[in-house]
């Protein structure tokens, strides 16, 4: 392969392996002595625990061990915790309720792990699994956040009166019901952002291992930040010293989001594995995926935006209940706090906002970051309200946002953020174009004679990629700094690993982080290695989420390749007897500006490791480390047009065309920023015409709870996406790029729905807009 730096439509090195089935997943690794392990789930949504009996599994074949929440808290196992501090508006803390990795005295939704069952076969594990015996006190159960708060409404934890976790504000209260007090118009509009599975094609999986010899244990993880959890089983978990954890996350089949966080599979393998001798596995099915991973959004939402008499923006007032299921998972407060509320002020200049948060338990899995992570939720919020707008006020939905674009940059926003950089005109002038809007109505009127609706729609987005700096995510409560790490390693014959302590799982780092190396050093792309996901071959580093492997990840790895370059071309000025200053690195070789003098790249990086002839007091090698921790985030920005027919029989949506212009900054690499958005934009179609996870709100059951009840888009679902990309460069990160790998989901559900309620000619219609759903609201609209 040749050299094929920054910008290049580089095929990804990674996919040999993928589409020839060599990749490497947790699921595939073999230890000697290995078991396997089943988990008893509770079947109820709440109930306490009266009694466990294990005699009959334990006298089945096979088994090794059964083991329960009394051993694991008797041998000193800590709870779960979420990581990221909240305050309620009166200063109090969250109320963060207690989670034992196995249940002891309380079930509190339906898959809560009680016992563990390790034995020789995976089958025989759960043969005994059927075997143990449990004794509940049903509770009554609550699955609404709406509902949990009310009176009367069941209490999950004890430490959450009403099952508030935090009551949270952010904003300006009174300078908004000032602005609402001079608005000549107010939109109002009640929102649900529905709950959503995550659902990677790898189900979640752990092997726990401990080494009796060296005192040492090994977990095998499916996890986008192997350091964070290596970080919380040894500080807070108590699991093992951090010193004695190597934490391993192979090759990973997606995530979205949903493998950030530790849960309570990884803990009890590796305290199990201690506790019977052996090394333990557990490979989820998809049913305990629908029941266990973390689901995502769930928020209900008033929201009420003033216009003045020239339909510019006065002001926004957001009160959102957001429902966090049973327990606080890892950074799940983050997500409808500091991830929703400060992307409020959308792409528009809003001179007061007003935001109110309340977390609430119920008896639903766990809620926290899904592809997106609250930027999805605030932008559904910002553009139905804007599309509700323009109809309401007689105007062009695209115009109405033009006149509302913020023009100037940086701009400060009432809500934290601080947009550097951006030119929200030119995506929208772009995706006009794009989906000939201009010439919409004579679509709607051909589609007309042929008995459909068609309906236009449009989604103007921004988010907040790579959390930063740490000083200040630490003074709004982030448990974890969010720098990023990097090694750069130059071998002897001129080869390079860099070791990052970003994660791949799906989006291609080990051809984008070559493809700056090759850009830098001039070197074919298939010498570069990338390392990643092993915590004792990579020095400590914060992981993939939040999109900000490119900005924050690639950012450190930059930093590194400079003290490379710097070391390199010392050498080479040495070795040709030259001003260091002179030396410029083309096509492979260290050479003399202006001259023939030249010393290919292996020879310099031989010189360094024979060290025979080094400038004076220079250490041998060549290899260098950066952390790098951003100044501020990056802020991806575009417009996405979707246009839908409905048949009006039978409220059957079709995606007729999907539009989506994107500003990522610089580009690495085309085809993969492209797929990204193709993932996401399909993602998001999901959540707006198929997705949604229901509970039984009587009993808290599942109902959702495989693929023949939770619909899944499949191809026939999309259209073939037109995507394009401006620029403007990111100005607080070395490379002026962008996060690209959540855009898609976060800009196309509101375009999609804006679509929908144009054809039918009603705002009212919630997500996922079903053909039963879609009809209903017809035939509402036509009575009115």
């Amino acid at each position: 392969m040749g050299i094929e730096g920054v910008g290049a439509r580089v095929a990804r090195k990674e996919d040999r392996r993928f589409i020839t089935g060599a990749g490497r997943y947790v699921d595939d690794m073999v230890v000697p002595g290995m078991k396997h392990a089943a988990f008893v789930r509770s079947p109820y949504a709440h109930a306490d625990i009266k009694k466990i009996d294990v005699k009959a599994a334990q006298a089945m074949p096979g088994v090794v061990g059964v083991l329960t929440g009394k051993e694991l808290k008797a041998d000193g196992i800590g709870n779960l915790i979420c990581g990221w501090m909240i305050h309620s508006k009166d200063g109090s803390p969250m109320k963060m309720g207690a989670w034992s990795p196995l249940a002891v005295d309380r079930v509190r939704y339906v898959g809560d792990a009680i016992v563990i069952v390790v034995a020789d076969t995976k089958g025989q594990a759960r043969d005994a699994a059927e075997a143990v015996e449990i004794t509940f006190k049903e509770r009554k159960a609550v699955t609404s956040a709406v509902d949990a708060v009310k009176k009367g409404a069941p209490q999950i934890h004890p430490e959450a009166d009403d099952n508030l976790i935090f009551d949270w504000d952010l904003g300006d209260a009174e300078a908004t019901n000032a602005a609402f007090g001079k608005a000549a118009h107010v939109v109002k509009l009640d929102i649900i952002n529905n709950r959503l599975v995550p659902n990677a094609m790898e189900p979640r999986a752990a092997l726990g291992h401990y080494d009796k010899a060296e005192d040492h244990y090994t977990c095998w993880t499916t996890s986008q930040n192997p350091h964070v959890a290596r970080l919380v089983m040894s500080a807070f978990y108590n699991v093992a010293p951090e010193n004695k954890l190597r934490v391993i996350a192979p090759d990973v089949g997606g995530g979205f989001g949903s493998k950030i966080y530790i849960y309570p599979e990884e803990i009890v393998c590796l305290w199990a594995s201690k506790k019977t001798g052996v090394p333990v596995k557990w490979v989820g099915d998809r049913t305990e995926a629908f029941l266990t991973d973390a689901h995502g959004r769930d928020h209900a939402t008033h929201a009420e935006m003033a216009f003045d008499k020239d339909h510019k923006i006065l002001g926004l007032k957001v009160e959102t209940k957001a429902n966090l299921g049973a327990y606080m998972s890892l950074f799940s407060s983050a997500t409808p706090t500091y991830l929703y509320a400060t992307l409020l002020s959308g792409q528009y200049n809003i001179p007061a906002i007003h935001a109110n948060v309340k977390a609430i338990y119920t008896n639903t899995a766990p809620v926290d970051a899904y592809r997106g992570a609250g930027r999805p939720e605030a932008t559904y919020v910002m553009e139905r309200m804007m599309e509700t707008a323009a109809r309401e006020f007689g105007l062009s939905p695209a115009e109405l946002r033009r006149k509302n674009f913020i023009t100037s940059f940086p701009h400060q926003t009432p809500v934290i953020m601080c947009y550097d950089a951006g030119d929200f005109g030119a995506s929208l002038d772009a995706a006009l174009k794009a989906s000939d809007y201009a010439g919409f109505e004579k679509r709607r009127a051909k589609a007309k004679k042929a008995g459909k609706l068609r309906g236009i729609g449009m989604s103007c987005y921004i988010e907040a990629c790579g959390i930063a700096p740490s000083a200040a995510v630490g003074s709004l409560g982030a448990g974890v700094g969010l720098w990023e790490s990097a090694e750069v390693r130059v071998n002897a014959v001129g080869t390079i690993e860099v070791l990052t302590g970003s994660h791949s799982h799906g989006q291609g780092h080990e051809t984008t982080f070559a493809q700056l190396v090759t850009q830098r050093f001039g070197v074919p792309i298939d010498s570069v290695s990338i390392v990643h996901g092993d915590t004792d071959k990579v020095q400590m580093g914060m992981g993939t989420y939040g999109s900000r492997s490119g900005a924050v990840g690639m950012s450190a790895v930059v930093k590194a390749l400079d003290k490379v370059e710097a070391k390199a071309k010392k050498i080479a000025a040495h070795l040709m007897e030259a001003d260091e200053g002179d030396i410029v690195i083309e096509n492979g070789a260290l050479k003399v500006a202006g001259t023939d003098k030249n010393v290919p790249w292996f020879q310099v990086a031989l010189a360094a490791y024979t060290a025979h002839n080094l400038p004076g007091g220079m250490e041998p090698g060549l290899k260098e480390t950066a952390f790098y921790d951003p100044a501020n985030f990056t802020f991806p920005a575009g417009c996405y047009i979707c246009e839908v027919e409905v048949d009006p029989d039978t409220g059957t949506t079709e995606i007729i065309q999907f539009v989506a212009a994107d500003d990522f900054g610089n580009i690495i690499n085309p085809m993969i920023v492209e797929g990204q958005v193709h993932g996401g934009i399909a993602q998001g179609v999901g959540q707006a015409l198929l997705e949604g996870a229901h509970y039984d709100p009587g009993n808290g059951q599942l109902l959702t709870a495989s693929y023949m009840d939770y619909t899944m888009p499949r191809a026939g679902d999309l259209p073939s996406f037109q995507v394009s990309t401006s620029n403007t460069p990111c100005p607080s990160n070395p490379l002026g790029i962008k996060g690209c790998g959540e855009a898609g989901a976060i800009g196309s559900p509101p375009a999609v729905i804006n679509a929908i309620t144009d054809a039918i000619g009603t705002n009212e219609l919630t997500m996922p807009a079903t053909p039963q759903k879609v009809w209903a609201a017809l035939r509402l609209a036509t009575k009115h």
